[in-house]
């Protein structure tokens, strides 16, 4: 060992160059924050001049033709706040709602209908006539992603020609719930537009939902770049383009902080998105059920419809506990009725959208059906048909549209 009064001897040439090879955390933090932000930032602008539909800098704005400006054609709807609530479809089966507009296609190659609430099985086109053609109506599919319109890319359609006169939204039905459509974008894209689109999917409300408690992600329900594949692409290049850096320097030893700073740092990206759809969504919860008791905050619920008719069938009921079957298109909705009809003995099935065979039924029993095809009932011959099967005797105890309270008699 040592004494303390013993001159230090210089470090050797290996030593000196050890300890000079060593990066500091700060050092290595700056270099991975820097180029974790450059890889994002890259990320953004290649995919804005790559996926633009039209010019990178066009001279138009984005044209919103809104819900009111809207007429139906075909089918039933009524007004929704500032959108339009297609509530039914007309005896074919189609719901159309149309507007006029005067725009040149060249300068709008992208379209995007602002709707929601749609099955993914819907069948939605969207149709428009142009000056070039204006007996010919000419249409194109609408994809629905997890309930909303997907965007439409028009630049290349050999139809979107000339000026667009006119545009129209139709829907194949049957509806086992009214959709809402807010309006329609022209949009000219652009660099610029592009940017913003992809900021506003990343900062839009996403309300909660049914499959909230299994994953919430933020943003839109659609999204053309998610916030969350950015944020992995851009670290994976940040912590090569640092490896290969440090490589040069022979300073890999700073690797492992690195990799923690970019991960640090996306998280902390992500949890501040949705710190702030939480906040938007406690400000949304509270508008809705704030003040309100049992009742009204039930009527306010997204359910409210099928309470409202579960309030009136449970009057209707006899004193006691009666055996009721529900049935309906969509699982929410059995689960939903079963629960408000508690403490009854509800029977359903929460996961396959069955009917309850004529054996299974017995007189006194009660068949409650909510927005279910396949149920027919003959009011004056007082007989019931679920589905394929004999039709049995029953009672309408209580019928709305798309609902009824059935006593099998």
């Amino acid at each position: 060992m040592a004494h303390p009064d013993e001159p230090q001897r210089p470090l050797s040439a290996g030593q000196a160059t050890a300890v000079a090879a060593a990066p500091s955390y700060r050092s290595v933090a700056r270099g991975a924050l820097a180029l974790f932000a450059a890889a994002v930032a890259s990320g953004l602008a290649i995919y804005a001049l790559v996926s633009v539909p039209g010019a990178w800098f066009p001279g138009a704005s984005t044209q919103f033709v809104g819900a009111r400006a809207f007429t139906v054609s075909r089918g039933s709807a009524v007004a929704d706040g500032a959108a339009l609530a297609i509530t039914a479809t007309d005896a074919t089966g189609l719901a159309l709602i149309a507007a006029n507009v005067d725009v040149r296609s060249l300068d709008y190659p992208a379209v995007a209908w602002q709707g929601s609430g749609f099955p993914a099985n819907a069948d939605v086109r969207f149709l428009w006539r142009t000056d070039y053609a204006p007996n010919k109506l000419n249409s194109l599919p609408v994809p629905v992603v997890a309930g909303r319109l997907a965007p439409l890319t028009m630049a290349g359609n050999p139809e979107w020609i000339g000026r667009v006169r006119g545009v129209a939204l139709a829907v194949r039905g049957p509806l086992a719930e009214p959709v809402r459509i807010a309006g329609v974008a022209l949009a000219p894209g652009g660099v610029t537009g592009q940017l913003r689109d992809v900021l506003g999917e990343w900062s839009a409300f996403e309300p909660w939902s049914g499959t909230s408690i299994n994953t919430i992600t933020g943003g839109a329900d659609v999204q053309a770049l998610p916030l969350p594949t950015v944020l992995v692409v851009a670290g994976a290049i940040a912590l090569v383009a640092w490896f290969v850096l440090a490589w040069r320097r022979r300073q890999i030893a700073g690797l492992p902080a690195a990799i923690g700073v970019v991960f640090l740092a996306a998280w902390i990206v992500l949890d501040t998105q949705w710190a702030a759809n939480l906040v938007r969504q406690v400000v949304a919860t509270r508008a809705q059920y704030g003040g309100k008791d049992w009742r009204a905050s039930h009527l306010a619920a997204e359910d409210a419809p099928l309470f409202a008719f579960i309030e009136k069938a449970r009057a209707k009921l006899p004193p006691g506990t009666a055996r009721i079957f529900v049935v309906a298109d969509a699982a929410y909705f059995r689960g939903r009725a079963a629960y408000h009809l508690y403490p009854h003995n509800v029977l359903f099935d929460p996961f396959a959208d069955t009917l309850p065979q004529p054996s299974w039924l017995k007189p006194g029993d009660y068949v409650l059906v909510w927005h279910r095809r396949g149920v027919q009932y003959n009011a004056s011959e007082q007989k019931l048909r679920l589905g394929d099967s004999e039709p049995i005797a029953a009672e309408a105890v209580l019928v709305e549209p798309g609902a009824a309270l059935l006593k099998v008699l």
